[in-house]
This record gives structure tokens, sequence and C-alpha cells, in this order.
């Protein structure tokens, strides 16, 4: 039996993977990442479970080396943040970190996905075992967006595609063809609740602009489907009605739909429409 490696991040997605690998019949070995992963990765059935600290690049090669690994997957999300802050980088980390011309997630990224094939670990795309979790194209909740939302779509997939090609953020979120928050370091969920903030802000001075915020979420120009994929779960939409976003647009094909049914019951009980195109 073939053992592959996942690397875990936070949130629900490397269960997804671990779950699927086991049932198309691999061993896997999780390196979990102690500022990251969820504890419950312990038991869900891995053949082993490594805990490393983010910072620790040398032990993960090891750990796959020592198993046999010469397949891995990245999965959940590791907050780019979290890669500059308190951790202690290894020699190898280090010395990556050091090389690097830009610090964004995919010069990092692809970096790490370098040294690893350097020492004969592949990194598969992070959806190879969930291919049926990609978001399909059309209007997938029971509302499908209103004449503004549709503007405030198209308008933001034109800033987003933009700002992707700089590996700024995947997300957008808009008020009437306004742009109100950008994705950067803090990730999805913490951008909404910043677009909520400034929108809360700016109703108490009485603005013009609608307060119903639609949120667009997209696949970089090139996206690079081994990591960083665009991702969506329940506490997007739990964001989303805490922020009072009424619409979410979606890249088809390119972005997981982590626990879809869930996320569809969400979105409708919250009147929220999701188109994805």
């Amino acid at each position: 039996m073939e053992r592959i490696g996942l690397i875990a991040g936070n949130g629900t997605f490397p269960f997804l993977v671990l779950d699927a690998a086991r049932a198309a019949g691999y061993e896997v070995v999780v390196v979990a990442i102690k500022e990251e992963t969820s504890p419950e990765i312990d038991s869900r059935g891995a053949a082993s479970v490594q805990w490393l600290s983010l910072g620790e690049l040398s032990k993960l090669i090891e750990t796959f080396q020592r198993s046999g690994v010469s397949r891995a997957i990245m999965a959940g999300q590791v907050k780019h943040k979290q890669i500059f802050s308190a951790i202690r980088p290894d020699w190898r980390l280090a010395k990556l970190l050091l090389s690097l011309g830009t610090r964004n997630t995919d010069s990092l990224l692809a970096a790490i996905a370098k040294i690893l094939a350097d020492e004969g670990i592949t990194l598969q795309n992070s959806t190879w075992l969930l291919e049926p979790l990609l978001v399909r194209p059309g209007v997938l909740t029971q509302r499908s967006p209103g004449e503004q939302e549709r503007k405030n779509v198209d308008y933001g997939r034109a800033v987003a595609r933009e700002l992707a090609q700089h590996d700024i953020g995947q997300t957008v979120v808009i008020a009437e063809s306004a742009c109100v928050a950008v994705e950067a370091m803090e990730g999805t969920d913490a951008t909404i609740a910043r677009a909520g903030e400034i929108m809360a802000s700016l109703h108490g001075d009485a603005s013009t602009l609608s307060r119903g915020l639609t949120v667009v979420k997209i696949a970089k120009p090139n996206q690079d489907m081994r990591f960083d994929v665009p991702v969506i779960g329940v506490k997007t939409i739990d964001a989303m009605q805490a922020a009072g976003a009424t619409c979410l647009g979606l890249d088809a094909g390119k972005c997981l739909l982590l626990d879809g049914e869930k996320v569809i019951e969400a979105a409708n009980a919250a009147g929220i429409a999701i188109e994805a195109v």
C-alpha cells in the first residue's frame, strides 16, 4: 500500500483529504503544524501523525523520507502572517526566506515545493482527491444575485484579478461598485469582518453606499493547484452574515466548497446568493 504525505494546516480541508486518501487505499503520513492544525487530526486514522512547528522544514522532510513518502499534499490554511511572526525557522527555512525576492504566498510556497522536490518528495495538487468538491458553474443557492449584486461581482472580479497578479489576496468586498476591503495577510474571513466594520462606521455618518456587501473570491490568473487554492466553508458564510454581505461570487472549477451541502444550507438560511462563473 502506497504511503502519501499530508501537510495539514487549519480548518476542515486536511480532514477531507485524509478521509479521501484512506478511502482511495492510501496510508497517510501526516505532518501537523503546531500553530495551525486541529488536535482532532490525531484520531482520524492516519498511519502516523508528527507534530512540528511551522519553522521546522528539515524535520518535515526527514519525517516523509523516513516513512517512505514520495508524494505529498498541502491542505488547510497556514496564515501568511504566522510565517513572519514568532516562529523560529530552522536553517533550511531561514536560508529559503533570505533567498526570496518577494515574500508573498506564491514565491514562498513554490520555493518550499522546489526544496521538497529536490529531496524526492513531489507535491500533488491539493484538489487531487477532492475533484467533486470543486465549485460547479452557475447559481448554487435558492436566490440568484440581484442586478446590483451582479454589478458588484463584475467589478469585484476585475479588481481581484488585478490584485491576484501580484499575489496580494484572492478576496475583495464590494458595495455598489465601490471597493470596501481587499484581502492581504489577514485571510478571507477577517477581510469580510473588516468590511462589515467599515460599512457600520460609514452608516453612522449617513453613508450614501448601500449597506449590502458582495464578496468576490477568485483563483489567481495562473493558479498553482498545489497550494493556496481558494476555499469556502461554513465559517465564510457566518462571517458574511455577520458583516451584512448578501452575495458571494466564485471561480467555477478552481474553488473548493468544503462541507458543500452545509455551506449551501447556511447561505440559503441567511438569504445569501452564491454564483460561480
